[in-house]
């Protein structure tokens, strides 16, 4: 009887709700000093104790912080609720804290280091390759060891190197903890100049702007015959070859100071002027790293892309997309010949000497209709280079109510026979310093793997190079080339940086490199568009935009109308100075 007579307590103890079920709005014995957490029915229920997560020294879970308080076996629970669920937890006592778990059970012995039916034994030197011996299925990778599940063993050597992994490193390896890098600007940003928008890269990667193949205007200069010898295998010994130092004349003036670029502005061609270099350069953008500047002039209602003397634009980087590209000599760089600087200049020298090369000055030319406009004969006396300036136009109008034109200035290094058939060619140049040095990038051995591994050779070369071989690319695709020849020239020996020797050249068609590489010039043609419209919207000046040293982002600034210019005069002023 006695359940009974409780029951019946508590029900007559219950207050009447006359609204329907559950308890009154307002009754004397008020819940409001409960706690209370939300919860959901489908919470799963927890653990009374849990043996398997670390403690800290004072007892507490997670003590450490950080991935080491989060524990995986929750990872799939719901967490409503779980902000107030601390208002029940017991807090443990301070005797707790010395409080250990002894685990009794027996561990089975280590296996031996081997893979493979053989269980061969793993010998690992400081900076080696990982090297197996032993019976079938044993492996070896030039990152390490890989299993026949197919996970790299990343363990260390007594030294402190990476087994396997050439150089005693793999990148990515504790990138997070690696000092971060602050390179100088391109240009110096003074106090009076207005900053007036900033663009990051990740809008830039979603513009998107179809556009036409463009029109030939004119084309002037002079073309040299392909020498169809250099395309010998690549890698064989018998097909390395010196580069010679030649003198010829390039012109590569700035779109402002080309006097047909003047010409057409006058007779209303277009609304925008450029150059091959500069248009490039901002149609790639997403991918660039390394610091650089664009200045633009905007005249009535036309508008002129122009680089500084001296720019970065006109000089070749090298290894700019690298995991871990080539350090400065204050990043501590040992090797001053291997810093960014002197390989830009060392790359550049390489790609002008390569084009003059790679043509056959014997077996005629191939004459423009117009000649070189900036040549000379009475002040340039030495001898002209194989170039042909193209100017060509594209149609970048969104209506036909408004349209808007550009024409860009490019250039084409030399001509071929195909069939009968003139076509025109782009001849550029990769160069490799040294596999083993900082900032190779990983790269191959060119000697040893260009004739078996070409592919890896290339692919290795899109991965650290990618901001020069889509400007490459571009630039061939806007001067309407057939073919774009690469060349790969390395040091004759890896600590002397002024003399080279070709291991080879490989032909391409612009736009199936294109597609290779992941090249979408209508996300360029999307840039150049929103770029010209933020500038058209501005009255009229100069402006500069500045890619910044060290993050991805653009800046547009206003600047004085005689920006630059004082460089350029002091520049003279010095040079008598000097002379006296």
């Amino acid at each position: 009887m006695a359940p009974a007579f409780q029951l019946s307590s508590l029900i007559s103890a219950l207050p009447d709700s006359e609204g329907g079920w559950g308890p009154p709005s307002s009754t004397e014995s008020s819940l409001n000093e409960v706690p209370y957490a939300p919860y959901s029915k489908g919470d799963k229920l927890g653990r009374m104790a849990d043996w398997t997560q670390d403690s800290g020294k004072d007892g507490r879970d997670g003590a450490r912080g950080g991935r080491q308080a989060y524990n995986r076996n929750y990872r799939d629970q719901q967490v409503y609720g779980a902000g107030t669920s601390s208002l029940f937890s017991y807090q443990h006592a301070e005797d707790e804290a010395s409080f250990s778990v002894v685990d009794n059970t027996r561990t089975s012995a280590k296996p031996r280091a081997g893979f493979g039916r053989g269980g061969g034994t793993i010998f690992r030197g400081r900076g080696a390759r990982g090297t197996t011996t032993g019976g079938r299925g044993a492996s070896t990778t030039r990152g390490g060891m890989r299993s026949q599940t197919g996970r790299a063993d990343n363990r260390f050597d007594s030294r402190g190197g990476r087994g396997g992994a050439r150089g005693g490193r793999r990148f990515g390896w504790k990138d997070w903890d690696k000092p971060q890098r602050n390179r100088d600007a391109s240009v110096m940003v003074k106090p009076e100049w207005k900053m007036l928008e900033k663009i990051d890269f990740n809008r830039l990667a979603k513009l998107n702007l179809e556009t036409d193949d463009g029109e030939d205007i004119e084309t002037y200069g002079l073309l040299r015959y392909y020498d169809r010898a250099n395309e010998k295998a690549a890698g064989v010994k018998t097909a390395e070859r010196r580069l010679a130092v030649q003198d010829r004349l390039f012109f590569n003036p700035t779109a402002s100071e080309d006097p047909v670029i003047q010409d057409l502005a006058q007779k209303d061609e277009a609304t925008v002027f450029a150059t091959d270099s500069v248009l490039s350069m901002l149609m790639c953008a997403p991918r660039s790293v390394y610091p650089w500047d664009i200045v633009i002039v905007r005249e009535g209602n036309k508008i002129f892309l122009d680089k500084r003397e001296g720019s970065q634009i006109d000089f070749v980087t090298v290894n700019e997309n690298a995991t871990d590209p080539p350090l400065d000599v204050s990043e501590g760089n040992k090797d001053a010949i291997n810093t960014p600087q002197a390989l830009s200049m060392e790359a550049t020298f390489i790609n002008q000497n390569f084009a003059i090369q790679t043509v056959n000055e014997s077996a005629g030319k191939y004459e423009c209709p117009q000649p070189n406009p900036f040549y000379n004969a009475e002040e340039d006396s030495e001898p002209l280079g194989s170039k042909a300036y193209r100017y060509r136009r594209f149609d970048l109008s969104l209506t036909e109510e408004e349209p808007m034109h550009l024409i860009v200035r490019t250039e084409l290094d030399a001509v071929v026979k195909t069939a009968g058939v003139d076509q025109f060619l782009t001849i550029k140049a990769l160069n490799e310093f040294d596999d083993r040095a900082q900032g190779s990038g990983g790269a191959l051995n060119w000697r040893q793997k260009l004739g078996s591994q070409l592919g890896a050779v290339v692919a290795t070369e899109m991965k650290n190079n990618s901001c020069k071989l889509a400007r490459w690319t571009t630039q061939s695709i806007l001067a309407s080339s057939h073919q774009m020849k690469i060349g790969f020239v390395s040091r004759a020996t890896p600590k002397d940086s002024n003399r080279h020797v070709i291991l080879g050249v490989v032909g391409f068609k612009p736009r199936d490199f294109a597609a290779q590489m992941n090249l979408n010039l209508n996300n360029g043609w999307g840039i150049v568009r929103t770029i010209v419209d933020m500038c058209m919207q501005m009255p009229e000046g100069k402006y500069v935009l500045v890619k910044d040293p060290n993050q991805p982002v653009l800046r547009l600034y206003e600047v004085p109308a005689n920006t630059f210019d004082e460089e350029e005069e002091e520049a003279p002023a010095q040079e008598g100075e000097a002379d006296e």
